[in-house]
Formats: structure tokens, C-alpha cells, sequence
């Protein structure tokens, strides 16, 4: 099975932490040089360290806000050169009901998950037609297939990015780009603690007693981990998954109830 990456070029967005970084880690073991991007640069230096270098990769960082498509786009333009690979992963919206969101709430979900998504893929389009390998990974949620309760801008946005997915499948395909979507289920990141905690908070609630009661919901009974997340995004970037496209794969233990 050809799994290697050795010369291949990956963008990872989100990438000095959690699944991002993650993300990141595995596509450096299969060979991949990668190009981090994320807000903090301090967090960026340390992640890059991180990064598989056995094979003579060239690991490298973009230090900019996602929620900023203009800053995106310009930083970008700097570069040049586009990846074959692209993991859009981005910290997801404010909780919250749906009826309670402001039409600032909404535009800042779709800057970041959407129009920043759209910017990257154009800059890397024409480099990955040329060399008829391309991999469009997004990073979305099970949200995608099954709102969440209290994540109303999130559940908004994440169908709109999974219908930009599936349009850009259909356009890119014939030239061996593949676009797919990942849908972590509950994963142990810090925006999951944060969520857990501030829901524990209004229920009134111990934070380790609500995750029991999520726990309970899901067949594996435990959380998954980044590196889970990352295992499944290499093997879809990677050469054996070249038929894999316009798809919505859950990574959730089981706790989907729909097929």
C-alpha cells in the first residue's frame, strides 16, 4: 500500500495544537513537508519541533489569524508556491443556541470556516492540477450529519463548508484532486474542555459528570484522541486513498446513529 509522502507538500491549518497538530505529525511521518499555520507564532516555533525530519523534510510556519480572510490571502500571496495537500481545520464558533446568534456571530463562523477555506484552496489549485495530486482535507464535526445541541452557529456553518466540500469534489476530481471531509466525534482538545466546562457550569453540574454522561452515548466509551484524528487524515491525503472522494468520514467511536 503506497502510503509515502516524500516529496509532497501539505498546508495544515490549526496546526500548533490539538487535531491540527496532530494532523501535522503523521504527514511528517509519511514523509511530508509541512508548512504549519495558526495565530501565535510562539505556539508555532514549539510545534514545529514536533515534526517528523528523518527523510529530509523542511517543516516550516505562517503565523496568521483565520478569522481574517484578507491577512489569509495576503500572507499567501508572499509564498508563492502552492502544497498538494491542504488540512482546514480552524477552532470552531461560540457556543450557543441558534436563535440567540448575532449576524456578527455568523460572519465570524463563516471568515474563518469558510471564506479562509475558499482563499487556500484557490492559492493551491493550479500548483496541485499541475501535478495531478491533490488532497482537500476538512476538519469538521459530527455536527455535520447530526446538529449538536447549543452549537447553533457551528451546526450553520459546518453544513455550509460540507456543501462546499461535495461541490469542489465534483469540479476538482478530474484532475486528481480529492476533496473530503473528517468528522471528529467528541476528541479530548481544549475546545472540547472549554465546552465541557462551561456547559457543566450552566447545568450545575461536576465537568467529570457530564462527560460520563457523553461517554455513555458513545459505543467506545471514551474520547478519542488527536492523533486518532491525525492517523485518518494521512491515510487520506496519501497516494492509497486516491479513489476516496466527497466524503463525509465520522471518526467518533461509534456515537453516530445514522449511517
Amino acid at each position: 500500500m503506497d502510503i509515502s509522502l516524500k516529496n509532497k507538500y501539505a498546508l495544515v491549518c490549526g496546526g500548533s495544537k490539538g487535531i491540527g497538530l496532530a494532523s501535522a505529525v503523521e504527514l511528517s511521518k509519511l514523509g511530508c513537508n509541512v508548512t504549519l499555520l495558526a495565530r501565535n507564532a510562539d505556539s508555532l516555533g514549539d510545534a514545529i519541533e514536533k515534526l517528523d525530519k528523518t527523510k529530509g523534510q523542511v517543516h516550516r510556519f505562517i503565523s496568521v489569524d483565520q478569522s481574517n480572510p484578507h491577512d489569509v490571502s495576503k500572507r499567501l500571496s508572499t509564498i508563492g508556491q502552492g502544497f498538494h495537500i491542504l488540512v482546514l481545520n480552524s477552532g470552531g464558533p461560540k457556543g450557543g443556541r441558534m436563535i440567540d446568534a448575532s449576524l456578527s456571530d455568523l460572519q465570524a463562523g463563516f471568515d474563518s470556516l469558510l471564506l479562509t477555506n475558499q482563499i487556500i484552496v484557490k492559492h493551491s489549485f493550479e500548483y496541485m492540477k499541475k501535478a495531478h495530486f491533490g488532497r482537500i482535507i476538512n476538519i469538521i464535526s459530527i455536527g455535520l450529519k447530526e446538529p449538536i445541541v447549543g452549537l447553533g452557529v457551528s451546526n450553520t456553518i459546518r453544513g455550509a463548508v460540507g456543501n462546499w466540500s461535495k461541490t469542489l469534489a465534483y469540479e476538482l476530481g478530474p484532475h486528481g484532486i480529492t476533496v473530503n471531509n473528517i468528522l471528529p466525534g467528541y476528541t479530548m482538545t481544549d475546545r472540547l474542555s472549554n465546552l465541557m466546562e462551561q456547559r457543566a457550569k450552566d447545568r450545575n453540574m461536576d465537568t467529570d459528570a457530564l462527560i460520563d454522561t457523553y461517554l455513555e452515548q458513545i459505543p467506545a466509551r471514551r474520547l478519542a484522541t488527536p492523533d486518532e484524528i491525525g492517523n485518518v487524515v494521512a491515510f487520506v491525503a496519501s497516494p492509497a486513498a486516491g479513489y476516496i472522494n466527497g466524503v463525509n468520514l465520522p471518526v467518533d467511536g461509534g456515537y453516530l446513529k445514522s449511517l
